[in-house]
């Protein structure tokens, strides 16, 4: 069974990680913030001091971290993966960062005669708990094949979705669909409310027809209840939105749906909501009526 390392061990790494060392894996991991390798140690994994101690004693190296700069000091900076590497290793980045710096990243590391994949993950902390994720691969069919068992041991759903860099991209498609889905859910828990409809029987007429969705099932309860605790932080969503309208951007591509909700969070975001989950967009839209 194949050695693995973990670098990263926020709401989503933390609960991964434990699934992988459930299903049998010898795992090492690293945190920038120590003590949160603790659960790691408690389950029967070790503790790398650096990134590059991980990778040296790892034959696939897991990266979940906050941004693309992120990605690139545990992989790239002083002390990082790449300098543990040994040839034959393979670096997954589950993370969700710029396309353009994942291709740069692997390019690196194929110089190495290492192999990358890039793998963002949808379905929040409950699927990282669950091992319900939904995973989103970019790279070589041949190493997505021998990491099968590893991303079957955190999710439900594994899509090859072509060469390094379109994992990515499949994300930041994600992130489009769930953010405006997620204003949609606002809006219409806001019109229940305004036309003295239950919008919590709203959300139970509607969830298992053409209008279902995650979001509505599972953040639209949320909005109705005021439960704002964050599953996935504006503050994330945010970043992921500016990497869409980065890549837009290059591409010459209006997004005005995806821009305006991108709004509506800095609207969060100035009344200090940025540590809330993404469901208080409904604040936003609130504030508006």
């Amino acid at each position: 069974m194949e050695k693995i390392g973990f670098v990263g061990l926020g709401i989503m790494g933390k609960p991964m990680a434990l699934n992988l060392l459930k299903a049998g894996f010898d795992l090492i991991a690293y945190n920038r913030t120590e003590d949160k390798v603790d659960a790691i140690i408690n389950a029967g994994g070790k503790k790398g001091k650096t990134p590059k101690e991980v990778a040296e004693q790892s034959d696939i190296i897991i990266t979940i971290v906050s941004d693309s700069p992120d990605v690139e000091e545990v992989i790239l900076g002083e002390n990082g993966i790449v300098f543990g590497l040994k040839e034959g290793s393979v670096v997954i980045d589950m993370s969700t960062i710029s396309p353009s710096v994942t291709r740069n990243i692997a390019e690196k590391l194929r110089d190495k005669k290492v192999e990358m994949l890039d793998a963002p993950v949808s379905g929040g902390d409950v699927g990282a708990i669950n091992a319900t994720l939904s995973i989103m691969v970019g790279g070589s069919q041949n190493t997505l094949n021998r990491c099968r068992p590893i991303f079957e041991a955190m999710g439900k759903s594994v899509t090859h979705c072509g060469t390094n860099g379109m994992g990515q991209t499949t994300k930041l498609c994600n992130q489009i669909l769930v953010s405006v889905t997620n204003m949609a859910v606002g809006e219409a828990v806001l019109f229940a409310q305004k036309s003295g409809l239950n919008a919590l029987t709203m959300v139970e007429a509607t969830k298992g027809g053409a209008a279902g969705s995650w979001q509505l099932a599972n953040l639209g309860p949320k909005m109705v209840n005021e439960d704002f605790a964050p599953g996935f932080m504006i503050d994330l969503q945010q970043k992921d939105l500016r990497l869409v309208l980065d890549a837009a951007e290059e591409l010459h591509l209006p997004l005005p749906a995806l821009s305006y909700v991108h709004q509506l969070y800095k609207s969060n975001q100035a009344n200090g909501e940025g540590k809330e989950g993404t469901q208080a967009l409904f604040k936003s839209i609130k504030r508006l009526s």
